[in-house]
């Protein structure tokens, strides 16, 4: 960070701290008071800016008071960075959750509303719940968007003072408004400040990839079919040449002809529409260039398309100009038909229209030309709470794929014996896979962290820094899931219940058991305690040990792991 701005940061910190005495001797009301006095003031004239101090040391009490969390002088500086429009890198675990509300706060105060952007549903909720306590706190209103809610859902959402939401869900309710044909049919209300979680992952990895409203458009299912079946067993060299770092393929003479008699046609290139060939193309590609658990995975039916980057599933995407339909072909899934483009965006011109974009991420600074030239927002690195202690070690190079990885194994089994948590990451669904069949041999227990387990990602990160744990994953960009040692009390707790038969499936009709409050503060205080117990044994062993099994092709995903 630049010597001068910490200075100045600095100083803000200080008076906000002065400040704390007079807020920790309020009552609730009075804290809750500040909120209308605080718009009051606004109103008739000072700036944000001028209300910085008291906001943020009024949030940091209430969220002393509502989730026993005190932000920490660096939380504050990043606040202050944020409120700027500016991108805060934050060190993953420093907080960047916490340290969004005190910018949240102070521009929710001039009522024109702030969203806050995260990468998947499940970090949308539960922000919107557990950082939503210091908002309602506060007398401030907090609105969540989910995939598949209802227009009449959505728009008391983004009448809130607080949205939180992910990027498609923002971008898709955007299209939807300009496609409406009356006012009343619209959601959002202007796009005055957002705040991007893991901005990085959203703002320049996703930016890329546009978000797409369709119509039923026309396209035979049968023709995808037959030339799935023409392209199978075809021999490279021979029927089609390809390059697979370029995504390049095409048709050998012999192999075209071999295509042509097998359809039943003279020749392809004698289209007009040139339909045919786009098919031939298409069907290459799915078959030769497109690698199921890879590229994409088949769910319930269904192609879903994975993002490299995170690892993730990509609900609602399809590939473009025929792609996906012969991928469907290829697997036996029902073929939709293709869709035709009714209104798009890509979410860099999407997030553009801010008139104040900020956002954290724990890798911004590798990125940061592309943040100032793209969107013009700088980059400030936020120094960390306490003294980083981890120890980076150099890369290891073995003379083949299999060599590598029974040495990843062998080292994960050594550690696994000592008690030592280990987190190994992977570049691709397969690698998880082939690294997984590999710890089974070995007798080893544990958890796969990819597309296929998406629903369980929480609950698998949350329990990753447990004694003897090993968890792989295909990324951790954006998992958003705190790591810690000796294991997640929430979750042993919840776990505690399970097996007192809370939470468990329940027959139709029938209402699910909750536990009372007193059964829930005694499971959780077993397991603080056996959490506690585990640290001890997990900090011997040597903490958490991290295994990047292959270099991402961007450093930041290496940087995230």
């Amino acid at each position: 960070m630049d010597r001068q701005l910490r200075r100045e940061l600095e100083g803000i910190v200080a008076r906000i701290g002065g400040l704390e005495p007079r807020f920790e001797a309020m009552p609730d009301d009075d804290l809750r008071a500040m909120t209308a006095e605080l718009r009051d003031r606004h109103e008739r004239g000072e700036d944000l800016d001028d209300l910085l101090v008291e906001a943020f040391a009024a949030v940091r009490e209430a969220s002393r008071r509502t989730l026993g969390q005190r932000h920490f002088d660096v939380q504050l500086m990043g606040g202050i960075v944020l409120h700027r429009g500016m991108i805060a890198e934050m060190r993953t675990g420093e907080g960047k959750t916490l340290a969004s509300t005190l910018a949240g706060y102070l521009n929710a105060l001039d009522g024109r509303g702030v969203h806050v952007v995260t990468v998947n549903d499940y970090l949308a909720r539960r922000d919107s719940e557990w950082m939503g306590a210091i908002y309602r706190f506060m007398g401030m209103s907090v609105g969540l968007l989910q995939n598949g809610m209802s227009p009449s859902l959505r728009r008391p959402a983004y009448a809130a003072d607080v949205t939180y939401g992910t990027n498609s869900e923002f971008g898709f309710d955007y299209l939807r408004d300009n496609m409406a044909m009356q006012a009343e049919g619209r959601v959002q209300r202007g796009h005055a400040f957002a705040i991007v979680d893991d901005a990085d992952s959203i703002l320049i990895d996703g930016a890329r990839t546009p978000l797409i409203i369709s119509g039923a458009g026309t396209g035979s299912a049968d023709t995808y079919k037959r030339f799935a079946r023409a392209v199978r067993g075809l021999r490279e060299g021979v029927d089609f040449e390809m390059d697979e770092a370029k995504g390049a393929i095409h048709a050998t003479e012999m192999g075209e002809l071999m295509i042509s008699r097998s359809l039943g046609h003279d020749d392809l290139h004698s289209d007009p529409s040139g339909l045919l060939a786009n098919h031939l193309q298409q069907a290459l590609r799915a078959q030769y260039l497109f690698h199921r658990d890879r590229q994409y995975v088949v769910v319930g039916g269904e192609v879903k398309i994975v993002d490299e980057l995170t690892g993730r599933a990509m609900e609602g995407r399809r590939y473009s100009e025929g792609l996906h339909q012969a991928i469907e072909a290829k697997e036996g899934v029902p073929v939709r038909e293709e869709d035709q483009t009714l209104a798009t965006i890509t979410l860099q011109n999407y997030f553009r229209l801010y008139e104040k974009l900020s956002g954290m991420t724990g890798t911004a600074m590798a990125a940061k030309d592309e943040f100032q030239e793209t969107y013009h927002v700088p980059v400030v690195a936020i120094p960390t709470n306490r003294p980083m202690i981890r120890t980076d070690h150099d890369d290891l190079v073995y003379r083949s794929v299999e060599a590598k990885f029974n040495a990843v194994a062998d080292d994960v089994k050594a550690r696994h014996e000592a008690g030592q948590p280990c987190l190994v990451g992977t570049v691709s669904i397969e690698s998880s896979e082939r690294l997984s069949c590999l710890l089974k041999k070995r007798g080893i227990r544990h958890e796969v962290l990819n597309a296929k387990n998406h629903e369980r990602e929480a609950a698998i990160v949350a329990e990753a820094g447990r004694a003897g744990a090993v968890t792989i994953a295909t990324s951790m960009a954006g998992r958003g899931t705190d790591i810690l040692l000796g294991g997640n009390p929430d979750e042993r707790a919840r776990d505690i219940l399970r097996g007192r038969g809370y939470y468990g499936p329940v027959a139709e009709g029938e209402e699910p058991s909750e536990p009372s409050e007193e059964e829930r503060e005694e499971a959780l205080a077993k397991a603080k305690e056996e959490c506690a117990e585990e640290k001890g044994r997990v900090i011997e062993a040597g903490g958490l040990c991290v295994i990047g099994t292959e270099r991402h092709e961007s450093r930041r995903i290496d940087d995230q792991l």
